[in-house]
């Protein structure tokens, strides 16, 4: 059998995006699938939850998803849907990174890219930064603009978006300021919250944890281990649940992201493909039960 991390090296992931971004996403999706997963899939019949999650992809395209992964453009969605006040309050969106005004923006802030995945900077301290910080985040964000995250695992709503910069106000817990606000992530299907996860310790050794919609503790593990530590009931859970189901109504999978913080719920972001699908559940029971609760009739 052909190892594919003896030909590509340890970043499979960027190197057969790079090396292999021309040909058409059946095949790459293929050869992406096998790298990271050393299985093949049946785009005919598939069965676990990855393997659907790569079935979305070429089958369930519908348009007014790339309007949802906008990072800018679902700001629209979520004021219609739920109110503008479940929305971390925007200070701009610019198209290059010099046509920002450093000056007019507070200390603290978050910036990051509408149309991809993995840009986000937070910064707690405008005037701690140097020219050099300047230049590095420059350089960071003219790359990042001229990037189509489709081609990175064709994750087809992200395809020609237009690209902004943006910044939001940075929120603080009003109770802990220095403390990092936690994310509650919903896999929803057709509407039904039924598994989520918290992910706690990003900065040093990320961790994830999954619950039930009763908040018990699953044996899930995916992409990270669990903590060794006791993951609090978030206060506003039950509302939680209820706004994940209405913001994935009508949707065959989505996961929604929402933050609780200082007494009031705000949305975070919608991600249709987890991991971008490459990434198996453990114990497999689980990749089972999670693809079993993705209709694809």
């Amino acid at each position: 059998m052909i190892d594919l991390r003896k030909i590509f090296g340890r970043n499979i992931r960027g190197k057969i995006m790079y090396s292999l971004f021309f040909l058409p996403d059946k095949p790459y999706l293929q050869l992406f699938y096998f790298a990271t997963t050393r299985k093949f899939i049946n785009f005919k019949n598939p069965q676990g939850f990855c393997e659907k999650i790569q079935w979305l992809k070429v089958n369930d395209r519908r348009p007014e998803y790339s309007k949802l992964v906008d990072k800018l453009a679902v700001r629209e969605h979520i004021s219609s849907v739920l109110g503008e006040e479940y929305l971390f309050p925007l200070l701009g969106a610019w198209e290059s990174f010099d046509d920002i005004d450093i000056d007019s923006l507070p200390e603290q802030f978050v910036i990051k890219c509408n149309h991809d995945s993995g840009s986000t900077k937070v910064i707690k301290s405008k005037s701690s930064l140097t020219q050099d910080d300047f230049d590095e985040m420059k350089e960071f964000y003219t790359k990042r603009l001229k990037r189509d995250f489709f081609y990175a695992g064709r994750e087809y709503p992200y395809k020609g978006i237009k690209p902004y910069i943006i910044a939001e106000k940075l929120m603080v817990d009003e109770t802990a300021p220095e403390k990092s606000i936690e994310d509650y992530k919903f896999f929803c299907f057709n509407g039904e919250p039924k598994v989520m996860f918290v992910a706690t310790d990003r900065a040093t050794d990320c961790k994830f944890d999954f619950f039930d919609m009763e908040f018990n503790h699953l044996d899930l593990v995916n992409i990270h281990p669990n903590a060794d530590k006791q993951i609090p009931k978030p206060a506003m859970f039950e509302e939680m649940k209820e706004i994940a189901a209405k913001l994935s109504k009508g949707m065959r999978h989505v996961r929604v992201v929402l933050y609780e913080l200082n007494g009031k719920i705000y949305f975070g972001e919608y991600t249709f493909f987890h991991g971008g699908g490459f990434q198996l559940c453990h114990p497999a029971e689980w990749e089972k039960q999670l693809g079993d609760w993705i209709d694809i009739t």
